[in-house]
């Protein structure tokens, strides 16, 4: 048996190539929109791909299942659990075989043992392996969104990404016994989960990239907890809110991810049609640093920085409906590329062009008016606050603002900013202040993009306010 793990910085998601080296046959499990990194390693270990599967239908990324299957001619194997509302809508017109409690297959000779473990989502399947050359005992177990090193995969995402209401305390429930269940197994078993630490699909995921039952039975915090209604609690308790774009891709890979036949590098387009496109409304996305972007901006474009957080971001805020076009730092090479690979791998396929530092340098030459985003420290932030010369607003998540957050200081989440910032600024500039200053940042494009002249970052956010010994009350409090 050979296995290859592959992992996405951005998504903070991992996927797997099992291959049998007696039969030279693979079986892919959680693919991504990038194909050819599955298909190359194929290649090189003499392995030809013959199947293809999904632990559950994402919400955090598009899945390459169909388009791999598509590509290679493999059998795709999908789950047939989770009831009427949660079925693969594509899975018969393309062939798919439907899998589900108590299923075996076989690539090559290592044996697959479909397990149902919902909770997570109610369709959700592990797989437990067996390499039939080795042993008759399992070598192991890809959990997904099951079970990860140090957490379990929420339960109330149907919910706050899909809107199916009402569904959070009874999903709780689920995995509580998906997770009494499992616990039967061997504690030699590994277990490799789907997602590692920065994922949203849980509130406290460890790094390691595989961990082992035992040492979850001991370590993870859901093994720990002996009473159904606690373990609710507990799992509902201080979850993040999920990123706007999840919905869409609970949508998306369940009715059919469409297929993309391969990344492509957006055309570099001329400086003359920057204007042009701001004028005319475009959706313009400056992916360099904040700190650059503060420094000069061309008005009407917004700020999201090419990092780790970009796809989340970038899903937060942008539509899936209109066509995009980004500013990349010149000196970062292949920066295009790379925003275009990362807006794909959410399903945002429509980045029409770019443009580089030379293009805003043209502008400004031009003599066009370069914006500025006016930065505050926090001591600064609190007097003029206090003084109400500006409306201070705390635009992280809620669950950090409950966790602790300035006096008096009302919380919007910084995607709801722009529809929302009226609720507070009373005529009065605006400052606005996250953990460290990044999503502010961002924020104050938004909102310096529909047109509001007073709007200030403040620098270093709450971690700052924290470090400089200002008060602090919690939701609580």
């Amino acid at each position: 048996m050979l296995l290859r793990r592959f992992y996405d910085e951005p998504l903070a998601q991992a996927s797997f190539l099992v291959g049998c080296q007696a039969t030279g046959e693979a079986i892919v499990i959680d693919p991504n929109r990038d194909l050819q990194q599955y298909i190359d390693v194929a290649n090189v270990e003499g392995l030809r791909i013959t199947h293809v599967t999904e632990t559950h239908i994402h919400a955090d990324f598009l899945s390459g299942t169909r388009e791999l299957a598509a590509r290679t001619g493999a059998l795709m194997l999908l789950s047939r659990e989770g009831g009427p509302g949660w079925q693969y809508a594509f899975a018969e017109g393309e062939g798919a075989t439907l899998v589900g409690k108590g299923a075996q297959f076989r690539v090559g000779n290592i044996v697959f043992e479909v397990m149902h473990t919902p909770g997570h989502t109610p369709e959700h399947l592990t797989f437990l392996v067996t390499d039939t050359k080795t042993s008759d005992h399992p070598v192991g177990a890809f959990t997904g969104d099951f079970i990860f090193a140090g957490d379990v995969g929420r339960p109330d995402l149907l919910e706050r990404a899909a809107h199916v209401a009402g569904t959070m305390e009874a999903s709780a429930r689920a995995l509580f016994r998906s997770l009494r269940d499992f616990r039967s197994l061997p504690p030699y078993l590994q277990l490799w989960p789907g997602h590692g630490a920065g994922s949203a699909c849980g509130k406290s995921l460890g790094a390691m990239p595989q961990t082992t039952l035992g040492y979850e039975l001991v370590s993870n915090w859901a093994f720990q907890v002996e009473r159904e209604t606690e373990f609710v609690r507990q799992a509902l308790a201080g979850q993040p809110e999920p990123p706007r774009y999840f919905a869409e891709m609970k949508r998306m890979n369940r009715d059919g991810p469409p297929l993309l036949d391969g990344f492509k590098e957006p055309p570099r387009l001329a400086a003359g049609k920057l204007g042009a496109l701001v004028d005319a409304k475009a959706l313009v996305i400056d992916t360099r640093r904040t700190d650059r972007f503060a420094a000069g901006f061309i008005p009407g474009t917004i700020n999201i920085p090419l990092g780790r957080s970009f796809t989340t971001y970038a899903g937060s805020v942008l539509p899936y409906d209109a066509d995009l076009y980004v500013i990349v730092d010149d000196k970062r090479a292949g920066a295009a590329a790379q925003a275009a690979h990362d807006l794909a791998m959410i399903g945002l396929d429509r980045v029409a062009g770019a443009f580089g530092d030379a293009d805003i340098a043209a502008w400004a030459k031009a003599g066009g008016a370069l914006g500025r985003v006016t930065q505050m420290d926090v001591r600064q932030a609190q007097e003029r606050s206090a003084r109400n010369e500006v409306a201070l607003v705390d635009v992280r998540g809620r669950s950090e603002w409950d966790e602790g957050h300035a006096p008096g200081v009302p919380n919007i989440p910084w995607p709801d900013v722009p529809e929302r910032i009226s609720e507070v600024a009373e005529g009065r500039g605006i400052a606005l202040m996250c953990q460290t200053g990044s999503r502010s940042a961002i924020a104050a494009s938004l909102l310096l993009a529909r047109g509001y002249p007073n709007v200030v970052n403040v620098t270093g956010g709450f971690a700052e306010w924290q470090r400089a010994g200002l008060p602090v009350e919690t939701a609580a409090a």
